[in-house]
């Protein structure tokens, strides 16, 4: 049984090895990388890769276990207006500081977030575009870049189904369902001949427009709503059924009596993957509905839109080529390194809602001149903006959009796996189904008590946490608090998500002898 008080918290990292490193500080000419530090910069990289890759190796849990306190006491230690060390023991120091403590999604008792383990030749990529450092704002200062993030964009729009849709590559999931609420937003605020509204008329307007979609959809929904000047009740909550998803029956009263209450439904947004019981809304009656009543479809696909490359699961999407605007997370469900997210519309069109010209950048088009310059800025919200598609298309290259589909479906089928074996559990109960990798549950054995229960939650994930042995989640599900396991990792079995579940089991039978044990102490 394991002891809340006594989990081991100790693990073990290789010491860094820096085989290029020269003592001392980094004459300033080396600072920065260029020709003449090529050499340099190879041996740093080399040196950094060597280290990490060792530490990779020897990882024994997905957290080391030290505490806030002892880690807020190594970082305060750093003085960081103090005399420079040099580039190498800057990087040495670094590494020991920042390696040891972190938090490794490669791990199989990693089980908590929306976070994966990522392909080699994604990282590989990452190595190409933080040492170019391209912005792939303006078509001159990325070239080629500009045209690659461009060719993948048409690719997803067409895995989607848009056959002449466009799109954009951003932070994440919350930038991709901001920058369509606010295309959905803008289209709303504009007269019957398409001009754009203005003054009174545009601030009466404003403050009708609805967002319509389920209690379950990303927080970044709301968020949006908010960013972009909506009232505050704007975001309608629209009914699901009992497994958490979109009632097509609720959105068409609730289409109605939007209408009826004399405001303007913006968008409704269908969520292609919940964050929690990772469920897949009905899209094909969603969409029927949504051009029956002329509203805007965005598709949030953040977490479920690897099924778009899945051999056995790209159904469950079926419907989605009909949406206006899909969100997609190549950083979730297509195993890249953090941040690669999509935004995809099915008329290009839309995306120059976006657009803002400024002289110094992207001039507006003048009459009779040629402009064959493609810039990306355009039609993004940031500005600046890292070459992240180049991770992607090396991981296309490299294993095949097949390989990675095939990756979506393992973690998919273990997720399955672990809700068969908890089906005939008498302590860990199964909450809620799921369509793709997400498993929901609670210990609660037979005579204990929903209050008792509840109180475990939260308790037991700290219990785990502070040992480093399994990082698991909670949340809350139709009122109550429960554990969260969110699979992402393919390389994980069965056997080792039961050994988390063990983890949890014995957490909790210790948490509660000791309360037992509080409880006698306090009686005598």
């Amino acid at each position: 049984m394991l002891s809340p008080l006594s989990v081991d918290s100790t693990t073990t990292a290789p010491r860094p090895r820096f085989l290029g490193s020269v003592p001392g500080p980094t004459p300033t000419g080396d600072v920065l990388l260029r020709g003449a530090t090529a050499a340099r910069y190879a041996d740093l990289v080399h040196d950094v890769a060597d280290d990490l890759a060792a530490r990779i190796a020897a990882v024994e849990q997905p957290f080391s276990g030290a505490s806030r306190p002892e880690l807020q006491g190594l970082v305060d230690a750093v003085d960081l207006d103090g005399l420079p060390v040099g580039t190498a023991d800057a990087l040495r120091e670094t590494s020991d500081l920042f390696a040891p403590h972190a938090v490794w999604f490669h791990h199989p008792a990693y089980a908590a977030h929306l976070n994966c383990p990522v392909a080699l030749a994604a990282v590989g990529a990452e190595a190409m575009l933080a040492a170019i450092n391209t912005s792939v704002d303006t078509y001159d200062q990325s070239t080629v870049a500009t045209l690659m993030e461009q060719r993948l964009v048409e690719w997803a729009a067409g895995r989607v189904g848009f056959a002449s849709g466009d799109g954009v590559f951003t932070s994440g999931g919350t930038q991709s369902n901001l920058q369509a609420l606010h295309l959905a937003r803008e289209r709303a605020l504009t007269d019957a001949h398409g001009a754009r509204l203005r003054g009174h008329a545009r601030q009466e307007r404003l403050a009708r427009l609805r967002v319509l979609t389920t209690a379950s959809s990303h927080f970044s929904v709301a968020r949006a709503a908010l960013l972009l000047g909506l009232d505050d009740d704007a975001v309608v909550a629209v009914g699901v059924d009992t497994d958490g998803r979109m009632d097509p029956e609720a959105l068409a009263a609730s289409l109605v009596s939007t209408a009826r209450a004399g405001d303007v439904v913006m968008a409704v947004v269908a969520t292609a993957g919940t964050t929690d019981r990772g469920c897949v809304d009905p899209l094909e009656p969603v969409a029927d509905l949504c051009d029956a009543a002329g509203a805007w479809l965005h598709v949030d696909a953040a977490y479920g839109g690897g099924l778009l490359v899945s051999s056995r699961r790209r159904h469950l999407l079926a419907g989605i080529e009909r949406a206006r605007s899909v969100t997609i997370d190549f950083h979730k469900t297509f195993f890249q390194p953090v941040s690669s997210s999509a935004l995809l519309v099915r008329d290009r069109a839309d995306l120059a809602r976006t657009t803002w010209n400024a002289d110094y950048l992207n001039p507006a088009q003048e009459a009779g001149v040629p402009n064959p310059d493609l810039n990306l800025v355009d039609k993004s919200l940031q500005t600046t903006r890292r070459f992240d598609a180049l991770k992607l298309w090396a991981t296309l290259r490299a294993v095949g959009a097949a390989g990675i589909g095939e990756l979506v479906d393992a973690v998919c089928d273990l997720a399955a796996a672990v809700h068969a074996d908890l089906a005939a559990d008498e302590e860990l109960r199964l909450l809620a189904p799921t369509d793709l990798s997400t498993v929901l549950f609670r210990f609660q054995p037979d005579g204990l008590d929903d209050a008792r229960a509840d109180a475990l939650v939260p308790q037991v994930r700290r219990v785990l946490f502070d040992s480093g042995r399994a990082l698991v989640a909670k949340t809350v599900l139709d009122g109550r608090p429960c554990l969260k396991l969110t699979l992402l990792n393919p390389d994980a079995t069965p056997g080792d998500v039961r050994a988390v579940l063990e983890l949890v089991r014995s957490a909790a039978h210790g948490l509660l002898a000791g309360q037992e044990l509080l409880s006698q102490e306090v009686a005598r």
